[in-house]
């Protein structure tokens, strides 16, 4: 099942637990439609088989449909969930989502026992189906353009969402160096900043705001100081870059407009704002989300297989490059943790919060963006050696 907003990658994530559950000897079932599909059953729950995926791996969007679904969040919606699942004869489910979507299915494991008592008093289900399904297993995915999902170094979708912005971005420099124009791009990214970010380092843009690390108090002065000695410096274009999330210090709202109105009226440069808004999600994957979302499907099968009733409910991560099972809701715990951080002001636990390379790409950014830093003298000595005083 997939839910929540789609990313790129996702289908090749159902292509994958298809075939790999297949391939295990197993029955493989799609839910259509994310939780509404659940609740409603019957033709929104639909047995796979082999050719049914093909061709899903280079497609964007996910094919199986994803919704809101209100039903789902009150326990009716779960119990009629529960038992199109049962009379399905499925006992697992394999979900790709965000952090939303993961919870509500680590609560419905947990209510499962309960629902399906509830189903057999009612007469709905059987004692013996209840006896065959009585364990639910779930095993999360995550499907994310945000890359805003902790315990992971990379959600599925994220990088086909960066490389379309820095696409996007690189058109903009075309018109902006053309006509020595200033444009301000407005990224997603609510309460992660990891696409404004990254998109910052990717596309050497001159300033940028992300949720986890607002600008300074005087954020308007030194963004303008910044801009201005890039243009003395012969620069003849102006990107700045704002998640759609930015805040300044005292969780002041950062718009475009602001941004604009600075670049316009202070430094006199002729500004545009720039939304790439639901581009970002759009297109097909790249090569690493098809990658990514293959070698997370097949794990995700294994996860299934190897589970017990006492196993807790894992999400399958990537950690410097090798696929790991991680507890789900720890994973989604430090998530949250993040924007409690943010709202309390802590910014410096909220980037400690992100994995470590999140600091550490802030900081490459910053420093080859500063300006006015003199070169460290370097002393040769001899072919190949040199000396960088402290």
């Amino acid at each position: 099942m997939t839910s929540g907003g789609d990313a790129p990658g996702m289908n090749g994530a159902v292509r994958a637990v298809v075939r790999m559950s297949i391939f295990m000897g197993c029955e493989a079932y799609a839910i259509y439609e994310g939780y509404e599909g659940l609740v409603q059953g019957g033709s929104l729950i639909k047995q796979m088989h082999w050719d049914d995926v093909r061709g899903y791996l280079s497609e964007g969007g996910t094919l199986i449909g994803t919704a809101r679904c209100k039903a789902f969040m009150e326990r009716p919606g779960r119990l009629q969930g529960a038992k199109h699942m049962v009379m399905a004869g499925i006992d697992a489910l394999v979900i790709c989502g965000g952090d939303g979507s993961l919870t509500g299915a680590d609560k419905f494991r947990k209510e499962w026992p309960g629902l399906l008592d509830e189903l057999v008093a009612k007469k709905e289900l059987t004692a013996e189906q209840k006896r065959t399904y009585q364990h639910l297993n779930i095993v999360g995915l995550v499907g994310s353009i945000d890359n805003d999902m902790s315990s992971t170094d990379a959600t599925i979708g994220c990088y086909s969402s960066l490389a379309r912005i820095c696409e996007a971005i690189d058109c903009i420099d075309a018109t902006a160096e053309s006509h020595q124009r200033a444009f301000v791009i407005e990224v997603m990214g609510r309460h992660c900043g990891w696409l404004a970010l990254m998109a910052g380092v990717s596309t050497s843009a001159d300033f940028i705001f992300i949720p986890e690390k607002p600008p300074s108090e005087n954020w308007e002065a030194e963004m303008c100081s910044i801009i201005r000695r890039h243009r003395e410096m012969g620069k003849r274009k102006t990107i700045v870059i704002v998640a759609e999330g930015a805040h300044d210090l005292a969780l002041g709202k950062v718009t475009p407009t602001r941004v604009k109105d600075l670049l316009s009226n202070d430094l006199k440069l002729d500004t545009r704002i720039t939304t790439l808004g639901h581009v970002q999600r759009g297109g097909r994957p790249c090569a690493y989300d098809r990658m990514l979302s293959t070698l997370q499907g097949v794990e995700a099968v294994r996860a299934v297989l190897n589970a017990t009733p006492d196993t807790p409910s894992p999400v399958i991560c990537v950690i410097e490059n090798k696929i790991v099972r991680k507890p789900l809701l720890k994973a989604v715990e430090d998530t949250l943790e993040v924007a409690k951080a943010i709202e309390a002001k802590d910014f410096s636990r909220a980037m400690h919060l992100r994995d470590a390379e999140f600091a550490e790409y802030h900081n490459a950014y910053t420093t080859t963006t500063a300006t006015g830093h003199q070169p460290e003298k370097t002393t040769t000595q001899g072919p190949g050696k040199s000396s960088i005083p402290g």
